[in-house]
C-alpha cells in the first residue's frame, strides 16, 4: 500500500519514539531499539512504510554527518599521530578478513571473482552502529574505542579502491574496459575535489563562516553548515568517491577553526535524527521471506561472518598488543557487516559481478549481523568484562607502550565570554599552563584575540548543543564572564540544569545581580566592582597613615562580612523595602564593631611589642591617634 511522504515520516518518528525508550529501559541500547522498530513497521512485517530505498538514501546522510563531526574532533596533527594505528590495525584487519572470506567461499564452489568481491564487501564494519554504541557507553576514549575508530577510518578510506576493484571482477566477457584516458581524467577529478576540500576549507569556508557569524543569525549559520556538508557529499559522489570520506576530510580541515564547536552543535541534531531513521531503514530492509525460506543457510552465514570477523579482529588485537579485556570489546564491536555493504552490493550488481540471488542473500546477512552487534556488546558488558575486572582489578589502567593512541583531551575549564573580565581570568590560568575552552559570540573580538594566539571558539553559550560540543560533560569548572546580566542568568540556568557536576563561577554586574545568581545556584559569584572598591578603600587607609598590613586586614574583614551579608540577603527573597533598610543599617553597625575590635586587637599587640625604643616617636603617635580614632568610632557606633 502506497502512503504519502508525511505518513511515512510519522511512522518512522513514532516507531523510534515508542521503541527506543523501551529498548533502553531493557538495557538493549537505542540502536537495537531502532532496528527492532524498523523490522516491525517494515514491508515484510506490518508493511506500514513504502519507498524504503528512497528513505534509506536520505537517511544515509546521517552517516555522512557523523563522519563530519568525527573529523571536527580530529585536528590534523592528531590525525597524523594516528597514522600507524589506522594503517596498521585497519590495514591488517581488512586484508586478513578479505582473505579468510575469499578462501572459505572458494572452497564452497564460488568463482574467485565473486568470492573476492564478497570478501571485500563484508570486510567492512558499520561505522554508524559501532560509533553510536561506543558513544552511548562512553567508551570512545578507551583503548578499544580508539582502535575501533582507527579501523573504521581505514575502512572508509578503503571504499575508494574497492569501488575501483569491483568493475575488474566482472565474470562476463562483455565487460566494458575503461580507457586509459578516461581513467586519467577520473583520477584528476578525484585529486581536484580532494584538493578543493582542503584548500577551500582553509581559505574559503572559514572566511565565509566568519561573515555569516557576523550577521548574528543562528538559522543562517545552521543553513550554511548543512549546505557545506551536503555540497561536499555531492562533489564526492560526482567523482565516484565516498561522501562520508569527503565530509570527514572537511571536518579535519575545519577542526582547528574557531567555528568548530558551533558547527558541531548545529549538525548534531540532524545527524542524530537521520541516524535514527537510517537504523529504522536497516531494520525494515530485513527480508523475512528469504529468511523463512532458507533459515538454516542464513543462520550459518550470519554466524560464520560474525565468527570470522571476530577471530580476525581478536588476532589483530593480539598482534598490536591491545589489552585482553579491551580486545574483547574491540572484537565484539566490529564483528559485523557495514552500511557500505549496501552501496557496494548495489554497485557490484549493476556491473554484473554477481547475480540478484547472491545480492539479496548478502544484504540480508549483513543486515542481521548489524542487528546482532548490540547483543554482542551487551554480552561483553554483562559477562566478559566483569570476568576481567575480578581477575585484574586495574588492568584497564595499564599503558600500552607499543601501540599507544594519542588522546586529544578536553579542557577541564570552560570560559563563556572573553571580554576584559574574562581575559583577566584566562591570562591567569594560561600562566599556569591550564588549558581552557573559550566561547565567544563576538566575531570581532575573536579576530582580535587570535592575533594574540588565544584559541577562541565562536558560539552562543546559551545553546545546549554547543555546551556538549565544547566538552561540558567532561569539564570540571565553568566560568561565566559575559557582559549581559540577562545572558549570564540564562547560561547559568542551562548549565546547572544539564551539567550539575560542574562548579560554576559567575561574573556579577552589581549586588542585586549577584543575589539573583546565588538564588539560581551559582557556586561562586564575583562582583566586578567589589575588588576595585575594596582596593581603593585599602589604599585610602594607607594614605591616612595606617600600616599596609593592617589596611589589607581591614579589607579582608570587610570582604568576609560583605559576602556573608550578600548570601543572607539572597536568602531573603521577598523582603519589603523598610525591612531591607533596617537590616542594612544593622549590618553596618555590626561591620563597624568588627573593624573596631580587629583594630584594637592589632594595636594592643603592636604597643606591647614597642616596649623598647626601637621605633620612632612618630610611629607611636600615628598608632596612638589611629587607635583613639577607632575607639571613638566604636563608641559612636554603639550609641547610634
Amino acid at each position: 500500500m502506497e502512503h504519502g511522504v508525511l505518513f511515512n515520516i510519522f511512522i518512522y518518528l513514532a516507531a523510534g519514539v515508542v521503541a527506543v525508550p523501551i529498548a533502553k529501559r531493557l538495557g538493549l541500547g537505542s540502536v537495537l531499539g531502532y532496528l527492532i522498530a524498523g523490522a516491525i513497521v517494515g514491508p515484510y512485517a506490518l508493511s506500514l512504510i513504502s519507498n524504503q530505498e528512497d528513505v534509506m538514501h536520505v537517511a544515509e546522510f546521517g552517516v555522512v554527518m557523523m563522519l563530519f563531526l568525527v573529523g571536527l574532533e580530529l585536528k590534523p596533527a592528531l590525525l597524523w599521530q594516528l597514522r600507524m594505528p589506522i594503517l596498521g590495525t585497519g590495514g591488517l584487519q581488512l586484508c586478513a578478513t578479505t582473505l579468510c572470506i575469499f578462501i572459505i567461499l572458494l572452497t564452497c564452489g564460488l568463482a574467485w571473482q565473486t568470492a573476492l568481491a564478497i570478501g571485500l564487501i563484508v570486510a567492512l564494519s558499520s561505522t554508524a552502529i559501532v560509533l553510536q554504541n561506543l558513544q552511548e557507553r562512553e567508551l570512545m576514549k578507551t583503548e578499544a574505542g580508539k582502535n575501533a575508530f582507527a579501523v573504521l577510518l581505514f575502512q572508509d578510506i578503503a571504499v575508494i579502491p574497492i569501488l575501483s576493484i569491483l568493475p575488474l571482477l566482472v565474470i562476463q566477457d562483455t565487460a566494458i574496459v575503461e580507457s586509459s584516458t578516461s581513467a586519467w581524467l577520473s583520477a584528476l577529478m578525484i585529486a581536484g575535489v580532494i584538493a578543493g576540500i582542503i584548500i577551500g576549507g582553509h581559505f574559503l569556508v572559514v572566511p565565509l563562516l566568519r561573515i555569516i557569524a557576523g550577521s548574528r543569525s543562528r538559522e543562517i549559520f545552521i543553513a550554511t553548515a548543512l549546505a557545506l556538508v551536503v555540497g561536499i557529499a555531492l562533489a564526492m559522489e560526482a567523482v565516484g568517491l565516498s561522501a562520508a570520506l569527503g565530509t570527514f576530510l572537511a571536518g579535519v580541515v575545519l577542526a582547528d577553526s574557531e567555528y568548530r564547536h558551533e558547527l558541531e552543535s548545529d549538525i548534531e541534531p540532524f545527524k542524530s535524527l537521520l541516524l535514527g531513521i537510517f537504523f529504522i531503514s536497516v531494520g525494515a530492509s530485513i527480508d523475512f521471506t528469504l529468511l523463512l525460506d532458507q533459515p538454516i543457510l542464513v543462520a550459518l552465514l550470519v554466524t560464520g561472518l560474525i565468527a570470522v570477523k571476530f577471530i580476525v579482529l581478536f588476532i589483530t588485537g593480539i598482534v598490536f598488543k591491545i589489552q585482553r579485556s579491551q580486545n574483547w570489546l574491540f572484537s565484539c564491536a566490529l564483528a559485523q557487516g557495514g552500511e557500505f555493504a549496501f552501496v557496494l552490493t548495489s554497485f557490484a550488481l549493476q556491473r554484473q559481478v554477481f547475480d540478484n540471488e547472491i545480492a539479496s542473500l548478502l544484504v540480508l546477512v549483513v543486515t542481521l549481523s548489524m542487528v546482532f552487534t548490540p547483543l554482542l556488546l551487551i554480552i561483553n558488558d554483562k559477562i566478559i568484562a566483569p570476568t576481567f575486572k575480578r581477575k585484574v582489578p586495574h588492568a584497564d589502567n595499564k599503558a600500552t607502550p607499543e601501540h599507544q593512541i594519542p588522546d586529544d583531551t578536553d579542557s577541564s575549564v570552560i570560559i563563556a565570554g572573553f571580554g576584559g573580565f574574562g581575559q583577566v581570568v584566562g591570562r591567569l590560568l594560561h600562566g599556569y599552563h591550564i588549558n581552557t575552552t573559550i566561547l565567544e559570540n563576538d566575531v570581532g573580538q575573536i579576530e582580535l584575540l587570535q592575533q594574540f594566539k588565544y584559541k577562541v571558539f565562536y558560539g552562543d553559550a546559551e545553546q545546549l548543543n554547543l555546551l556538549h560540543a565544547a566538552g561540558a560533560d567532561n569539564a570540571k569548572l565553568f566560568i561565566i564572564a559575559v557582559e549581559s546580566a540577562s545572558r549570564t542568568k540564562r547560561i547559568l540556568i542551562k548549565v546547572k540544569k544539564h551539567f550539575p557536576h560542574l562548579t560554576v563561577l559567575v561574573r556579577a554586574t552589581d549586588r542585586n545581580h549577584a543575589q539573583q545568581l546565588i538564588r539560581l545556584g551559582a557556586d561562586h559569584v564575583f562582583r566586578e566592582s567589589l575588588d576595585s572598591g575594596i582596593s581603593l578603600g585599602v589604599e585610602t587607609l594607607k594614605a591616612l597613615g595606617m600600616r599596609a598590613n593592617q589596611a589589607h586586614r581591614a579589607g579582608q574583614v570587610f570582604r568576609r562580612h560583605d559576602e556573608a551579608v550578600l548570601h543572607e540577603e539572597a536568602r531573603q527573597m521577598h523582603e519589603h523595602e523598610p525591612e531591607f533598610v533596617n537590616r542594612s543599617l544593622t549590618e553596618r553597625r555590626i561591620l563597624k564593631k568588627l573593624l573596631g575590635l580587629d583594630a584594637l586587637t592589632y594595636y594592643d599587640n603592636l604597643n606591647d611589642a614597642w616596649s623598647t625604643e626601637a621605633h620612632s616617636n612618630e610611629d607611636k603617635n600615628t598608632v596612638g591617634n589611629l587607635a583613639a580614632a577607632h575607639k571613638h568610632n566604636k563608641s559612636t557606633g554603639e550609641q547610634s
